[in-house]
């Protein structure tokens, strides 16, 4: 079922009043991560973490994420490099309606049209460190190995 509000985290305040569809890159190369169009969680820690992870200072990051009875939860958040390098992020509620499910039962959602935010929120990064961490050893040299030439 579709939920009747979506967020979309970002590291940069909007510019003009709505968010643009833009090409998405997936280090993995996932089909379902890569489509033109504003990308949208139906969770808003997911939306603040995607944030967080977008932040200056910050190289690599990835977010898995898990449904319980139908609700979204982060099951990790992990920064491989770097730390966040700015103190605030911003938050976007914006209407479902150009919205897909993609893929189909995951919390994420691509609309291939401008949305304009219903509400935006200026959060504090240090506010919400405790939804990532910083990768293990063993896990960035592991992402290293695969993605570090592909920043």
């Amino acid at each position: 079922m579709k939920p009747k509000f979506l967020y979309h985290g970002s590291a940069k305040k909007l510019v003009g009043d709505k968010l643009v569809p833009r090409q998405a890159k997936d280090l993995a190369g996932v089909v379902d991560n890569s489509h033109v169009g504003v990308y949208a969680s139906d969770s808003k820690e997911e939306a603040i973490a995607m944030g967080i992870l977008k932040c200056k200072g910050v190289n690599g990051g990835s977010i898995d994420m898990k449904k319980i009875n139908g609700i979204s939860e982060i099951k990790n958040a992990i920064i491989y490099g770097g730390s966040p390098r700015q103190n605030y992020i911003y938050l976007y509620t914006i209407p479902n309606e150009t919205f897909e499910n993609r893929p189909n039962g995951s919390p994420q959602w691509v609309s291939p049209k401008s949305v304009k935010p219903l509400k935006i929120e200026r959060l504090p990064v240090s506010r919400y460190l405790n939804l990532i961490r910083r990768a293990t050893k063993k896990e960035k040299e592991d992402w290293d190995k695969n993605y570090g030439d592909k920043k």
